[in-house]
């Protein structure tokens, strides 16, 4: 058989539809059955692949809010360290690859050595190549195929469960190409969707990492927080070590339940949020929104200098909880490969400070203030997203013009959402406080579970708050542009698919 392109691999995994089946838009046409997601049938294909997912340790992060940004930070912190490390995020900005990362040597030296992590020196996160993943979808594909043929499997593994399956393969070295030298030495993975029935679930994460916990996928997960927690907490294990903050009170009782359930070892990673919150500044005097978060902690009797690109006071707890990770994994040896000594892997404050300060993670709180006028972007998906952006736009000046480019999914709380953004760009004459010289713009989301503009724009009008329409995210780009002046602020928002398709056009257009 022919190898697989990269375009003819894309083109594969985007037939398999959305990971989450639209609503229905109308009696007439009513969604396809929701999809019964199985662990089992997860295992099956990975014991078909040779248990990748065995091959290297892991830590495994789920939440609703900040699990990508704890991820991004974990994984600089390991990377920075000179540990070989693996990311797996969901969803991507702009392309697929973004979600598999592997580190490679900033600076590689003759004295590195597979049997001596960390020899080859600080490292930085690389999205994997478009051959590998040509590659290894092929493989992945192959394998799905054989075994729906044979009974083992119901169906084919849905869009996530694919690209879980990659990364898995891609971490554990398994079908490289010639040159490649070992597993990863540690994987820091994102859950796609609650927990305990995720993709991602059938590693044995060495560490278990909590974040923030709201209401968000309520069709799938439950309609309250306790009920969420619970499937979130399914990322946890017997005797397990967990690290988390302090949270929602139906959170708290969760977490605590399944804590005590496993017997497992709880870390809270309060001790790491500063106890004063840094000084503001507005937008006028610092090219970012807000200014990068930096404090000093004390890590191990020592002073831990924090630096971090991203902005935002709710930013703290999720690099608390990195830091928390970084500071456990010390002490958290693992039998699966030769990657700790004595006593645990061997990450350093100035690791931890320089992993956490080389931080990327785009599209959250990120200015493009090159562009004129300045755009802000943000993937407030969910209203706990929302008021989080609520909170920064509120250090914006009074004065200054704002325009929004909003959108969201079918799926996701739009009237909620939209009750505490749109209010900040109230143009009428009742508006409270008015702002005359704002503006909103709703356009489409390029996805089958887009909201309408139909349901954005009637979602505004309930709310007696003036709203224009665009056919698509371009033209809402392009007429956001026009209106605002140079003085202003464009800021988009509401879905990572939004987000992710603005960035691409203002990087076209700068």
């Amino acid at each position: 058989m022919n190898p697989m392109t990269y375009a003819e691999a894309l083109e594969h995994l985007n037939a398999l539809g959305p990971e989450l089946a639209p609503t229905p838009t109308s009696a007439a046409s009513p969604a396809p059955p929701r999809r019964k997601f199985d662990l089992a049938h997860m295992r099956t294909l990975a014991h078909a692949l040779g248990d990748p997912q065995l091959r290297f340790p892991s830590v495994l992060i789920a939440g609703t809010n900040g699990k990508g940004s704890t991820a991004a930070t974990l994984a600089s912190i390991l990377a920075a360290a000179g540990y070989r490390t693996a990311l797996y995020t969901s969803p991507h900005l702009v392309h697929v690859n973004e979600r598999i990362q592997i580190s490679a040597p900033a600076s590689p030296t003759e004295y590195s050595s597979a049997d001596e992590p960390a020899s080859a020196g600080p490292a930085i996160l690389h999205p994997i190549s478009d051959n590998d993943f040509a590659r290894l979808y092929m493989l992945v594909d192959d394998t799905a195929q054989r075994l729906v043929q044979a009974g083992d499997l119901p169906h084919p593994p849905s869009f996530f469960e694919v690209l879980t399956a990659i990364a898995f393969c891609y971490f554990a070295d398994l079908h490289q190409a010639p040159g490649s030298s070992h597993p990863v030495d540690i994987a820091i993975l994102e859950v796609g969707l609650g927990g305990r029935l995720d993709a991602t679930n059938i590693v044995d994460p060495i560490l278990s990492i909590l974040t923030d916990i709201a209401l968000d996928h309520q069709d799938y997960l439950g309609d309250t927080i306790a009920l969420i927690a619970r499937e979130k907490c399914g990322i946890l294990r017997q005797h397990g070590t967990l690290i988390t903050l302090p949270q929602h009170p139906e959170a708290n009782q969760a977490i605590g339940e399944a804590a005590a359930t496993l017997d497992l070892h709880a870390i809270s990673a309060a001790d790491f949020i500063p106890p004063q919150l840094p000084t503001l500044h507005p937008l006028s005097e610092t090219p970012q929104l807000l200014p990068p978060n930096h404090y000093t902690l004390t890590l191990e009797g020592q002073p831990l200098q924090v630096d971090s690109p991203l902005p935002g006071h709710h930013q703290q707890r999720n690099i608390a909880l990195a830091i928390a990770a970084a500071n456990a994994l010390r002490n958290q040896p693992s039998d699966k490969s030769k990657i700790s000594n004595d006593k645990g892997y061997n990450i350093s404050n100035q690791a931890i400070e320089a992993g956490i300060r080389n931080t990327h993670w785009p599209g959250r709180l990120e200015l493009l203030p090159s562009t004129t006028p300045p755009l802000l972007l943000d993937v407030a998906h969910n209203p706990a997203g929302a008021w989080t952006l609520r909170a920064a736009i509120a250090q914006l000046p009074e004065s200054q013009p704002r325009t929004l480019i909003f959108s969201c999914l079918r799926d996701k709380s739009l009237t909620e959402m939209a009750r505490i953004l749109l209010p900040l760009f109230d143009s009428s004459p009742d508006g409270s406080p008015c702002r005359p010289h704002d503006h909103i713009i709703l356009a489409p989301i390029d996805s089958p579970r887009a909201a309408s503009v139909e349901d954005l724009l009637a979602t505004a009008h309930a709310l007696s708050i003036p709203a224009h329409a665009a056919p698509h995210l371009s033209a809402a780009l392009a007429q956001a542009r026009q209106i605002t002046p140079p003085n202003g602020i464009i800021i988009a928002t509401g879905s990572v698919y939004l987000v992710g398709e603005i960035r691409r056009l203002a990087q076209v257009t700068a």
